[in-house]
């Protein structure tokens, strides 16, 4: 028996953190959530289905309100750690500089919304969706191919 064959045969391992990290298909790791970039000049567009094993990632219709919720947590963390480096950078905290703080927490949260757009749905697919795991042999799998999509 050769042991190169062997090893070729058996699905690729992809990491969980690299998964979400470049926003991949729950399922088999593979597939790109979404068409584009995060910040670019195009609008995030995400895919119906995944391009490579053909998960539907909606799983039930309004499945993305839940996302809403997880990208107010990550608002929230943002702008406390936004305050809190202001503060830590020489910005004191009285009243006289209430406004600059508004200010720089608005500036904060437009920066990150296409970020917590993003993230908050991948983050829901794959910590927060019941019987959605990893299929190593999904991954390995040649893309399925759609008719009339």
């Amino acid at each position: 028996m050769n042991i190169n064959n062997s090893l070729s045969e058996q699905p690729p391992y992809v990491t969980q953190w690299y998964g979400v990290t470049h926003s991949r298909c729950p399922r088999c790791r593979v597939g790109k959530v979404f068409s584009g970039p995060a910040y670019g000049f195009k609008i995030q567009k995400m895919h119906e289905r995944c391009p490579h094993c053909n998960l539907k990632f909606e799983r039930e219709p309004g499945y993305f309100y839940v996302a809403m919720f997880v990208s107010y947590a990550m608002n929230v963390a943002q702008m406390i750690s936004i305050s809190v480096a202001a503060y830590v950078l020489g910005l004191p905290l009285t009243y006289e500089n209430l406004w600059y703080y508004v200010i720089i927490l608005m500036v904060g949260v437009l920066l990150f919304s296409p970020f917590n757009y993003r993230y908050s749905r991948i983050i829901l697919l794959y910590w927060l969706s019941p019987g959605l795991n990893y299929d190593p042999e999904k991954a390995k799998n040649q893309p399925q191919k759609q008719d009339g999509v």
